[in-house]
């Protein structure tokens, strides 16, 4: 969680339908109890602390060290720190900025996981949308398709898009690649309203618009 944001200025801490942005997230991981202790690996520790959150016995906030630090840095080097000082049988990665991701989307991913890792058939899980459009390339050429022989969005063969929003792996899996997705990655397919990932202002715009949808709905 950085203090600085290039695109969209304090996103983090900034107020998002009530509350700070980092609450959206954080308060979906506290209410998921398969999770153990969620770490918050920060340069923001004395923002966090004027709203009040420091470290329990389900938060460990580590203080992200200089050299892991600035808008170009990659998440990997930044989880390989954590997977260093930090012991787990699983690791679950998610962002500030995926506030709208439901308890029931998390539990799903790792009961799928675990189910797939029993079974040998992955080494890590990574969230993404489902997508059966046309694409083209900058040329105007098609990608997926042909021109001259339309069928129905539906029945294009789908793709599918990584959605920045749950990665799953473990420590071994992370040795092989030094990556959140391993070698034998599973892909889960998030709810679409679900995955928003904040990165411009025209993300946060959206967010607004959907967060609101979603609290003016009966629980």
């Amino acid at each position: 969680m950085k203090a600085h944001s290039a695109r969209v200025s304090g996103k983090n801490f900034r107020d998002f339908c009530g509350k700070p942005l980092f609450r959206w997230i954080l308060d979906t991981l506290l209410s998921v109890d398969e999770i153990d202790q969620i770490v918050i690996n920060t340069d923001a520790r004395d923002i966090l602390a004027s709203h009040g959150l420091v470290d329990t016995d389900r938060i460990l906030i580590r203080d992200r060290k200089p050299e892991i630090c600035g808008d170009f840095v990659s998440m990997n080097l930044v989880l390989a720190d954590d997977l260093a000082n930090v012991d787990a049988d699983l690791y679950l990665m998610t962002h500030t900025t995926n506030p709208l991701m439901k308890a029931e989307t998390i539990r799903g991913a790792l009961a799928a996981f675990r189910q797939a890792q029993a079974e040998g058939r992955a080494d890590s899980l990574f969230t993404v949308d489902k997508i059966q459009t046309r694409f083209y390339r900058a040329d105007g050429s098609p990608v997926n398709h042909d021109p001259d022989n339309l069928i129905r969005t539906q029945d294009l063969e789908p793709w599918f898009e990584e959605n920045s929003n749950l990665y799953i792996f473990t420590r071994a899996s992370f040795a092989k690649t030094q990556a959140r997705i391993g070698k034998q990655p599973m892909m889960y397919e998030s709810a679409k309203f679900e995955s928003l990932d904040i990165d411009t202002p025209a993300d946060w715009d959206f967010g607004v618009v959907a967060a609101q949808y979603l609290l003016e709905q009966p629980a």
